[in-house]
């Protein structure tokens, strides 16, 4: 199951014939502990790369191996596409020594604009894209899709029910429709689009092709050093370009280069550098020189050109390769996708395999640390980590697709500091996603890695308890109101707008207190002291595991105490003189997330809260206040225009940011509460609901975006907000819970458990290839029947009703196994264990604990 161990077979011509080779898959970046410095382990030891297939290991029904075969540093030489900050139209390769070379398919508007920097803009769909890089599919275009029907629309509702907008309002739209459908119709007329296509095909080799969906398309095939290294690029001969560059680790390791186009092109040019080449794509003066080189293609409709580049110690051999033996290469790697990586069927197995092709184009290396991480966001999210709560998320979702991208996305993370301390939920954020990656992977110099920075991290918090009674207050962030939810990620929430400054001497931190008692910082508090406390009693620091232990206990306590309003029936954000906060968002339900809740208020919060459609119920979900709360959308509706009721003419966002939009995380955090809780019906119908929006925006427009609406009317698409923020990571959030419905860690039981099975997910859906524990996971959970399969053999089978099962443990070398399960109906449940004889359980309706 290991991206890093099993081989894949693709084509390539020897000796004038076509014949299979396996394609190497690569394995992740190497432990650099500093740039400049020999890669290293988290421990400090030097890593040793193996390359030995899992085969026989998953045949015995034992795993895939070793965790430091299926989470290996990358081997180099590697090539992998798009692997480079904003670059989704190209490829990086990166030799021994750490050579490192790029090439990437430039367009050119017809307005002579060159797409090079930021190309999130410019991504018309998003095709299949695998964690390892054998295979990889994007559509590129000219049109950016600022200006759409729906933003049009918006504008003539306006101007067609003026009674609903102010008279500057219907003004603005007056002068911005004509405008804004002069451009639509220029941009609709003059897009160009190409599909680019990319495999692995060896170590540090790589094929690609791009073919023109429209007619007078101009391409440029670039070949460039990917961070201005010193390197020489030049052309050879009509349709080849080979370069050299010293290594940046080692600078007596001098890496080749060689690009080989299966087509003439119409001119082939040399620049002095990448800037030069810019200025020389776009028509402009250049310098020439051997710093980049680009080769020019006028490509019609249908036609296509392709190539193969290599990167190698010594100058790599020319390619013989036409451009069908590539294409027949592509097809072949792309047919093979979903052989050993996460997919599905169904709705939640379509949006499984969706999710895999979101994060994994997403995929970033950090050219410092010699690391792969995953961008966060802001239209591709630039070449560093982010250090704020965005990347501990992404480190959960890429879990469920590839664990070692995830492993050194977290090494990544520390490597430049770790948690900000600015945004103060940062820190138990990533706590927990080092938890889940440790309940997920047993990989357990993770925990060494970040324990230590997270007792610090916690021992700082009590200063923003402003009275010493326990409980955290909002720290104070700025006079703007827009910006007092900073310390939480939640920038404009309505909740923060009337809190005040209470100065304060001393403490680590220059912000000064507030007199508002905080719902979701306590909850993050809480959960911190949990997984600390789990995380010290792995490591075996008993009086850790105590102390942490207990603060949870104290903050259980006084969250019921303290922050329970009865009458309304919420957690709610408390003033210093006793009087609450009124407004009603979803941080209500981040007690749970923290286990303050008691069973009780936890029932109450779902029943009376989360389930409301006047509240937080619905189609578009979870609203970031509360439907029927003053400050939702800011409070205004125009009634005569459902489609587009919270329109404003010049605005993107119908519900601004934190005041209605549906936010990911918070979706996520509200799962986590559920399924911690057991509310296992209230969890799927938000994993389904949640996964429909994605799917809807995926679908539509190809964006997994930054929110999304809180209901219908929008002027992108019916789900999505913003056509700045177009590939955001933590929107994979959103299917990762109908995935995590059907297979999971289960970071709150026992930490070698699991849990499976749904009890609300609509239909029959498959997740498979899911890493887990070692293992390739399916499960196929329906109506009556669920199954589930570990490396291809089924190890569980349950008929007669819906299931879920909890702390899951399959492992006779353990001695023993055990499942808690909870069923809709009277069940049968079969289990097949590798060493352990068959077993079957007639189970009733409720919750029955089973061992064998």
């Amino acid at each position: 199951m290991s991206r890093r161990t099993t081989a894949r077979f693709g084509a390539a011509l020897v000796a004038g014939a076509l014949v299979t080779v396996p394609l190497a898959a690569g394995a992740l970046a190497a432990d650099g502990a500093a740039a400049n410095t020999a890669p290293t382990s988290a421990t400090g030891t030097s890593t040793t790369v193996t390359s030995t297939t899992a085969t026989a290991a998953q045949e015995a029904g034992t795993g895939a191996g070793s965790p430091e075969d299926q989470y290996a540093p990358r081997s180099l030489p590697f090539a992998l596409p798009g692997f480079k900050e904003q670059e989704f139209d190209g490829a990086l390769l990166v030799g021994e020594g750490h050579a490192r070379f790029s090439l990437a398919f430039n367009m050119v508007t017809p307005q002579g604009r060159v797409l090079d920097d930021n190309m999130v803009p410019w991504i018309k769909r998003i095709g299949t894209v695998t964690p390892d890089g054998s295979y990889y599919e994007i559509d590129m275009t000219t049109d950016n899709r600022n200006i759409t029907p729906e933003t049009i629309g918006g504008l003539r509702a306006v101007l067609a029910h003026p009674e609903d907008w102010s008279e500057a309002e219907v003004e603005k739209a007056r002068e911005q429709l004509p405008v804004q459908e002069a451009a639509y119709e220029a941009a609709v007329r003059d897009t160009r689009t190409v599909r680019l296509r990319f495999s692995t095909t060896d170590d540090g080799e790589i094929v690609g092709s791009a073919t023109a969906l429209t007619d007078d398309t101009e391409v440029f095939l670039q070949a460039s050093p990917p961070w201005a290294e010193p390197s020489t690029y030049r052309p050879e001969g009509e349709r080849s370009i080979v370069a050299t560059s010293a290594g940046v680790r080692d600078a007596s390791q001098v890496g080749s280069f060689r690009l080989d186009s299966t087509e003439t092109p119409e001119e082939t040019t040399g620049y002095a550098n990448v800037a030069e080449l810019l200025k020389g794509l776009a028509g402009k003066e250049y310098a020439a020189g051997e710093g980049a080189v680009a080769q020019r293609y006028a490509l019609d409709k249908g036609e296509t050109v392709a190539f193969q580049a290599a990167v190698s110690t010594q100058a790599p051999d020319r390619s013989r390769l036409s451009t069908r033996d590539v294409t027949r290469i592509l097809d072949r790697a792309e047919a093979r996708a979903d052989d050993d990586t996460l997919h599905g069927r169904g709705p939640t197995g379509q949006a499984a395999t969706y999710l895999r092709d979101a994060m994994s184009l997403n995929d970033n290396w950090d050219e410092k640390y010699d690391r792969s991480f995953v961008m966060w966001g802001l239209g591709g999210g630039g070449d560093d980590i982010f250090l704020g709560w965005d990347s501990a998320w992404d480190a959960i979702t890429e879990l469920s697709v590839d664990p070692a991208t995830a492993l050194d996305h977290i090494r990544d993370f520390y490597d430049q500091n770790g948690p900000r301390y600015d945004q103060l939920h940062a820190g138990p954020m990533h706590t927990y996603a080092a938890w889940r990656a440790y309940t997920r992977t047993g990989d357990r110099s993770i925990l060494e890695l970040v324990y230590p920075i997270m007792t610090r991290y916690i021992e700082r918090m009590p200063e923003f308890d402003t009275n010493q009674d326990g409980l955290l207050e909002s720290p104070w962030v700025e006079e703007r109101r827009g910006g007092r939810g900073n310390h939480l990620g939640l920038d404009d929430s309505p909740q923060y707008w009337n809190y005040v400054e209470v100065p304060r001497d001393g403490g680590t931190d220059t912000r000064e207190n507030t007199n508002l008692t905080d719902v979701a910082l306590n909850s993050y508090y809480g959960l911190m002291a949990e997984n600390l406390a789990q995380m010290a009693t792995v490591l075996g620091d008993t009086a850790g595991a105590e102390r942490y232990a207990a603060l949870h206990e104290r903050l259980e306590v006084r969250m019921n105490e303290h922050l329970w309003n009865d009458e309304r029936g919420l957690y709610l954000n408390r003033y210093l003189d006793g009087s609450w906060e009124p407004t009603n968002t979803p941080t209500v339900f981040y007690p749970m997330f923290g286990g303050l809740a008691t069973p009780e208020r936890a029932e109450i919060l779902v029943r009376d809260h989360l389930e409301n459609p006047e509240e937080y119920g619905g189609e578009f979900v979870i609203p970031s206040v509360a439907r029927n709360d003053p400050a939702f959308c800011a409070g205004r509706v125009n009634e005569s225009t459902q489609s587009y009721r919270y329109f404003q003419p010049g605005e993107e966002d119908a519900c601004e940011e934190w005041q209605g939009a549906a936010w990911p995380p918070m979706n996520a955090t509200v799962y986590d509460g559920l399924k911690r809780y057991g509310l296992d019906e209230a969890a799927a119908e938000l994993a389904t609901k949640s996964t429909s929006m994605w799917l809807t925006s995926y679908k539509e427009i190809g964006w997994f975006p930054e929110y999304f609406d809180p209901e219908a009317g929008q002027v992108i698409n019916s789900v999505a907000t913003d056509t700045a923020w177009r590939t955001y990571s933590w929107s994979n959030l959103m299917p990762l819970m109908s995935t995590q419905e059907l297979i999971a860690d289960e970071p709150w039981g026992d930490a070698d458990g699991f849990r499976f099975g749904t009890l609300g997910l609509p239909g029959t859906n498959t997740v498979s290839e899911v890493p887990l524990k070692g293992h390739a996971w399916s499960v196929t959970a329906g109506p009556r029947t669920t199954t589930v399969e570990r490396d291809g053999r089924t190890v569980v089978r349950a008929e007669g009703g819906r299931i879920v099962a909890r702390d899951v443990v399959l492992d006779a070398a353990r001695g023993g196994n055990s499942m808690n399960v909870t069923t809709t109906s009277r069940t049968t449940i079969t289990v097949t264990v590798p060493g352990v004889h068959p077993k079957t359980f007639q189970v009733k309706k409720g919750e029955t604990h089973l061992t064998w």
